[in-house]
Parts: structure tokens; C-alpha cells; sequence
């Protein structure tokens, strides 16, 4: 069956769909140095995976609540949306790639460690939620991404077997993450080179962006 295998799409979104993790990057960068931690960008874009309230734990253990980590998270994606929003693309050949996908009948889904109210600005800032069959949110999962919770529950959402699933990630945890629900990988090269994902033997290829011709023989 070779390519052809695969009945559903699991994408990541931030970094994968749309190409804005600087902007992460950038927003908590603001904000957790106006809180005192005194992180370079690099420091902090090694601290940009899981949920907010996980990163804000790893960086100020201890220091607050549950609801004051919620609040700064949301302060976060509010500073993070106003910046991105001039620049909100789908990242280049996803457009035709989900529409291609979503006719030849194969599931789409998205799996992220975002909240749905960013998922929301990018599904419906860009008219895609068609192409969807399920999408997965922090919210949905108790364990973030290198667990394998929020892909199995994508391949639960579309009824498929994990082994019929294939992932689209952007960092080494997504990878993990899909290496752990047994599932192969896909890389879009936005912010990590190969290098930083040679332990992960479920990646079975490296793109720039969805018009490369590697996806070309998924479909």
C-alpha cells in the first residue's frame, strides 16, 4: 500500500498550519520577563511546547495559581493574536493539500497544545473548519504533547486505528509525541532543523511546506 496507507491527517497547528511560532515565541518572551525570569529568546523558545499553564510551571515552579497561570495564558494568546493576525496565512500548498485530502476522502484533523480560542482564530480567521473531522485542543487531554494523548484521541475522533494516521508536527516533541501513539511523522521545517530530530525513527520525511512533492504521494 506504501503512502497510500494512511486514512487520516493529524496536523499540528502552530508552527505546521500556520507559520507563527516566533510569535509565541516573542509574546511570552514579554511576559515572562516582565515577571522576572530574564530568559534569552532561545531559552524561552526551548520552553514553547504543552500547555501555558505547564510552561509558566516550568519556568516560575510553585509561584502561582491555577487560575493566575490561566490568566496569564490568555493574556498571552491575546498579545500573541494581535500581533499575528496582519500575518495569518495558511502555511504555503495547506490550502489545497486539506481540500485535496477532504475530496479523496481521507480524515483531517488537528491535535495541539493550543486552547480553542486560538484554534478558533486560525480556522475561522481563514474559513477552514470544513475540512475537519475532529480537533483536539489542551483542553481535551491531561497530559500534553511528547504524550501520545492528543494524537490517539485525534485517531479516536476519526475512527481510525493509530497505524492508518500519520502526523504533521513541527518540533521534537510532536515527534515524540507521535513516536509514543505509534504513529509516523511528517516535519515541516519551520523552526527546527533534521538534526534535532534524528532520534525519532517514526519521521519519514522533512518538507518546507505542503507543496513539496512528498505530499504529493499522499494523496
Amino acid at each position: 500500500m506504501g503512502l497510500k496507507k494512511y486514512k487520516g491527517f493529524i496536523f499540528d497547528l502552530n508552527g505546521t498550519m500556520v507559520d507563527d511560532m516566533q510569535y509565541h515565541i516573542n509574546a511570552w518572551h514579554r511576559i515572562v520577563n516582565n515577571l522576572g525570569a530574564n530568559l534569552t529568546l532561545d531559552e524561552v523558545k526551548a520552553e514553547c511546547y504543552g500547555k501555558n499553564n505547564e510552561l509558566l510551571e516550568r519556568v516560575f515552579p510553585g509561584r502561582f495559581t491555577a487560575a493566575e497561570k490561566d490568566k496569564l495564558g490568555y493574556e498571552k494568546e491575546q498579545q500573541y493574536q494581535q500581533d499575528f493576525k496582519p500575518h495569518l496565512k495558511l502555511v504555503n500548498g495547506l490550502s489545497q493539500f486539506l481540500k485535496q485530502a477532504h475530496h479523496t476522502g481521507i480524515k483531517n484533523s488537528i491535535g495541539s497544545a493550543a486552547i480553542m480560542f486560538n484554534i478558533d482564530f486560525v480556522l475561522d480567521g481563514l474559513n477552514i473548519r470544513q475540512y475537519f473531522d475532529a480537533v483536539i485542543s489542551a483542553d481535551d487531554v491531561a497530559v500534553s504533547k511528547p504524550h501520545p494523548e492528543t494524537f490517539l484521541n485525534c485517531a479516536k475522533a476519526m475512527g481510525l486505528p493509530p497505524q492508518d494516521c500519520i502526523v504533521f508536527e513541527d518540533v521534537p516533541k510532536g515527534a515524540e509525541a507521535a513516536m509514543n501513539a505509534n504513529m509516523d511523522c511528517v516535519v515541516i521545517s519551520t523552526m527546527h532543523t533534521k538534526e534535532e530530530f534524528v532520534t525519532y525513527k517514526n519521521v519519514i520525511s522533512f518538507i518546507k511546506d505542503f507543496q513539496d512533492d512528498f505530499c504529493k504521494l499522499l494523496l
